[in-house]
């Protein structure tokens, strides 16, 4: 039997595959929403704000936030024209919110794939990643950055090495301007400030993991290296980028058409963009050198903290249980406002944070972890089966013209079986909460609805309220929810 070798571009390629998922799951997700988006083509939006929040990137800031959203408005009117702007405001921000995956723990992205190992066995897995996040620069502020992951779907490239492909992308440009293709000249040009880019955060990053902790970061011999290898970069680049606007000088000065002199101005624009933005990585090259020793002789020689630390528990907790609530608001009120901020904490235990801090950043598995084999337990049976659900039908109220009491709907299911009444209890709670649209959304043509009118439920088993029971009709899907909502 043949064994299958290891295959490292398959394997790039599955993840390059995985970064697009979140794109691709907008769209999906747009129909399960309880507001008309079936105009807008969510996948498009999210690579303008991926491309926004590139280009406001630098050593320092990212993207703002409400910033990203202002320039998103002109394409999503683009798409809906006529909508009410609190409505764009809305998909942009929904957009973003995805992109960061708000709402999930680490607000990342995760995805299984499989590769073989060296004895030609499947193994699954895990592939992390996240495209847009939110960092705190050093004035305080909240700003969006773009991860490599993100940066390699604006280029359609898989996960490649950053050097070789911007030498690449300045190849490229500089022959499509020769050969006066001044329009592919462009979109080549845009891709390799997205590279140079992509090589700066991960400057960016050594630079910060040596602030926090100069021990997590190789300065003996990687790190040397790499800035070596930076300076050599920007100098070919600089070289590169100069002679390419002197192609694109003479391009446009040559050209009649109006057309080919408006692309050779962009074309301008674009390079000269890219020119300042290595003069700025040059610039952090260079104190590279002072930041490590500075940070070296800080982590090294800062000493004790001066501050005592405060005791939580002995300081405020136990004398403010001693006090009444209006003495004690006060002091917890101030302690929670100056210690949580305007959000909840990511780490809730103090202890947690300063571990977390503390511990170096470790370098990721190409390959992703290994996924574990989960034990599988046996199914449960389900405690109540199809013939109670449709004696449980047949007991509740079968539309709205004909409300039924709970108390009426129990004594039948009970005259009817022992199990019966449980699941039209269960039932009737639920429909005290009932979510009209996602019943709407999923197509349903009815749904139960429950109503406390102040009856008090009178039965031997269950308490509390005599819920007043029927069946609404949903009107709509997806095709007519402008009506539905009319």
């Amino acid at each position: 039997m043949s064994t299958i070798s290891p295959d490292e571009g398959v394997a790039r390629r599955l993840k390059a595959l995985a970064c697009t998922a979140p794109l691709h799951d907008l769209d999906a997700r747009k129909g399960r929403l309880d507001w008309d988006a079936t105009g807008y083509q969510m996948a498009e939006i999210g690579l303008q704000a991926i491309d926004q929040v590139t280009l406001a990137m630098d050593f320092d800031h990212g993207a703002d936030h409400a910033e990203v959203v202002r320039r998103l408005l002109p394409f999503v009117g683009a798409q809906v024209p006529g909508a009410p702007r609190s409505e764009y405001v809305r998909v942009a921000q929904w957009v973003i919110d995805n992109l960061i995956n708000v709402g999930s723990i680490d607000r990342g992205f995760a995805v299984e794939y499989g590769t073989t190992d060296d004895d030609g066995r499947y193994v699954r897995r895990r592939f992390d990643f996240k495209l847009l996040v939110e960092v705190a620069a050093p004035d305080g502020g909240i700003y969006l950055r773009a991860s490599d992951e993100a940066i390699n779907v604006l280029v359609g490239a898989l996960d490649t090495d950053v050097e070789s492909a911007q030498e690449a992308a300045e190849t490229k440009l500089e022959t499509l301007i020769v050969r006066g293709r001044l329009g592919d000249a462009r979109l080549a040009a845009e891709q390799a400030r997205y590279r140079t880019v992509q090589y700066a955060e991960s400057l960016r990053r050594k630079l910060e993991a040596t602030r926090r902790d100069v021990r997590s970061v190789d300065w003996l011999d990687a790190v040397p290296q790499l800035l070596d290898e930076a300076l050599t970069h920007i100098e070919s680049r600089y070289r590169a980028e100069t002679m390419i606007k002197a192609n694109i000088a003479d391009a446009r000065d040559e050209a009649t058409e109006p057309g080919r002199r408006r692309q050779a101005a962009e074309l301008v624009t674009v390079v000269d963009d890219c020119i300042q933005r290595h003069t700025q990585l040059q610039a952090r090259l260079q104190e590279a050198g002072a930041s490590f020793r500075a940070e070296q002789d800080r982590q090294q020689f800062s000493g004790k903290p001066k501050r005592a630390a405060v005791d939580v528990f002995g300081q405020l907790l136990r004398p403010s249980l001693a006090l009444t609530v209006e003495a004690a608001h006060d002091p917890v009120t101030g302690y929670f406002g100056a210690g949580a901020g305007v959000r909840n904490p990511s780490v809730p235990s103090l202890g947690g944070l300063v571990e977390t801090l503390l511990t170096p950043p470790s370098d990721r598995d190409p390959f992703g972890a290994e996924v574990p084999e989960p034990e599988l337990a046996p199914q449960p049976r389900e405690r109540f089966g199809v013939d109670t659900w449709a004696a449980a039908d047949a007991v509740l109220p079968a539309d709205v013209e004909h409300p039924v009491r709970l108390s009426a709907s129990l004594a039948a299911a009970r005259a009817a079986g022992a199990d019966l009444p449980q699941l039209v209890a269960l039932r009737a709670m639920h429909a005290v909460g009932t979510a009209v649209a996602t019943a709407r959304t999923q197509g349903d043509p009815s749904v139960l609805v429950a109503v406390d009118d102040g009856t008090v439920l009178d039965d031997p088993e269950f308490g509390g309220a005599d819920l007043l029971l029927a069946r609404a009709g949903v009107q709509g899907g997806q095709t007519n929810r402008r009506t539905a909502q009319t």
